[in-house]
């Protein structure tokens, strides 16, 4: 059996969910659904809240989709979006504190842990974070954003956001120590 496909390119697909075509907006959802729940989940802790978010957040991305002009990845805009609602909840949960504490930066090497922790884990480690170093942390480190960008997003100032990113870092550190002393029988108090 020869399978059809519906829609030669992305672009055809996004035109024709742009013109209210239910199969093209459905193709769409099962195509980007699973990146997008994994962007929310980084952000929020319980996977059905994540899940939600996502749901209004492909809500605006098909409400909005005429918006979308064909300049840069199509990904890139849904995860923007993605990431804009995780922020909007979190706000709303009133779960996001950032301390104004201003500290001196010091580029401590923090990559040279010698690790062997499951991505489960590690989202472990992330999520016990404090929602706004997390958050930082997240925008900072994994979507690629710059101080300048964050605090924009965030409503907070650059300082606040270094601030936020060295105490995550610090924490993280700390965190993957006690696992890696722990791993290795050597658990220390």
């Amino acid at each position: 059996m020869k399978v059809i496909q519906f829609y030669k390119t992305e672009k055809q697909l996004i035109k024709k969910a742009t013109k209210q075509h239910r199969d093209a907006q459905h193709q769409l959802y099962n195509q980007y659904a699973p990146k997008m729940l994994s962007v929310c989940r980084q952000y929020i802790r319980d996977v059905h809240f994540a899940e939600e978010v996502m749901l209004s957040g492909f809500l605006k991305v098909f409400l909005n989709l005429k918006n979308f002009k064909f300049e840069g990845s199509f990904e890139g805009w849904i995860r923007r979006i993605m990431i804009n609602e995780s922020i909007s909840f979190l706000r709303k949960e009133k779960k996001i504190l950032f301390t104004e504490e201003i500290t001196s930066y010091t580029e401590e090497s923090w990559n040279n842990i010698n690790t062997e922790l499951a991505v489960e884990q590690i989202q472990d480690l992330i999520d016990s974070l404090p929602e706004g170093y997390k958050m930082v942390f997240i925008l900072y480190a994994i979507e690629g954003y710059k101080h300048s960008e964050i605090a924009k997003m965030l409503e907070v100032s650059e300082s606040t956001s270094k601030s936020q990113l060295f105490k995550a870092r610090k924490m993280l550190q700390q965190k993957l120590n006690q696992q890696n002393n722990i791993s290795n029988g050597a658990i220390k108090i």
